[in-house]
């Protein structure tokens, strides 16, 4: 608490305010800047892919501008949204849409501690926003949702909870979103359809020292969207998330699409058994959890890296997006 407080002076002696009034500050200036990147999306008529419309706010890499671009693509879509996996909130896909569109929010992570901090913030009385601590799984995840009077059509659901995202998103019957954004790991490849087995109490940290063993494959996420009624339409250009829309209003999308790409990522997270970072690139990160347990989707067989003789393309494999 000493450093805090030396850090929080230090700043008000630099910038001759408080740290919460810079805060202030610097997220007006970036809804202002997020504000002009937004209106010149809006004039795009065809895209590439979804990174043309990328720009970061507040999303860890270009979500921001790909929601709002959606978001102006939808604009009779309900303007109400759920995320969960948010830690503090200050790095989030779905904040933008309240400081810019005014959406309703909910927002669900398992962190007591970080749950009073967004309740502390400003966001959180200035906006429709309720925030609720949970440890989110298959069981708990639609009573959750009701619990809160969030029943039927929404507008858009991020998933990303750095495990179980494959299955809780199997699991969720309560609400149906317009748009599902869901984290993909590109280090289980392009090629299969697979995810980690379901555990209620799954912690990536814990399950596998290298970091890299979570979540499910870019495919496996693709056909689960296929069968709850969703169309993918592509992913950031970092490899992350991935980006999906109810069928019945795909074509309001997908008619400024040239197509559905997906891009592998050049995250170098991967950690030793100490902990310490590897740096690795490429299949050298999937060499770390060969062995890791794993279930094939689409046959509900059980499975690991090893077992397949290939689980790049040659695009993936060469860092370039892949057309689904």
């Amino acid at each position: 608490m000493a450093l805090l407080g030396k850090f929080k002076e230090s700043v008000k002696n630099v910038f001759g305010h408080s740290s919460h009034d810079f805060w202030r500050v610097q997220e007006r200036q970036l809804v202002l800047q997020a504000q002009v990147l937004a209106k010149a999306n809006r004039k795009l008529k065809i895209l590439s892919d979804l990174s043309d419309v990328e720009f970061s706010a507040f999303s860890q890499w270009g979500e921001d501008g790909v929601i709002d671009w959606l978001a102006s693509c939808l604009p009779e879509m309900p303007q109400n949204f759920i995320e969960f996996g948010v830690e503090d909130y200050r790095e989030a896909n779905t904040r933008l849409l309240l400081q810019l569109r005014n959406w309703n929010g909910l927002i669900i992570d398992s962190s007591q501690k970080k749950i009073q901090d967004i309740r502390r913030q400003e966001i959180y009385w200035r906006h429709s926003l309720t925030a609720n601590c949970a440890l989110v799984d298959i069981d708990n995840i639609n009573i959750l949702f009701k619990n809160v009077g969030l029943e039927g059509e929404i507008g858009l659901l991020s998933i990303d909870i750095d495990g179980n995202d494959y299955w809780v998103w199997q699991a969720i019957e309560i609400v149906s979103p317009v748009i599902v954004v869901a984290e993909y790991n590109a280090v289980l490849g392009d090629l299969h359809a697979l995810t980690v087995p379901y555990r209620s109490e799954f912690q990536r940290t814990q399950a596998h020292y290298s970091n890299l063993y979570f979540g499910a494959s870019l495919p496996a996420l693709i056909h689960l969207g296929q069968s709850k009624g969703y169309t993918f339409i592509g992913t950031v250009s970092s490899g992350c998330n991935a980006f999906f829309i109810k069928n019945e209003f795909a074509s309001q999308v997908t008619s400024s699409l040239s197509g559905a790409w997906g891009y592998p990522s050049k995250f170098r997270e991967a950690r030793n058994q100490s902990g310490n970072p590897l740096f690795l690139e490429g299949s050298a990160r999937a060499d770390l959890i060969a062995d890791s347990p794993l279930v094939n989707t689409l046959t509900g067989a059980e499975t690991c890296l090893r077992e397949f003789s290939e689980i790049y393309s040659e695009f993936w494999k060469a860092n370039s997006r892949v057309i689904f």
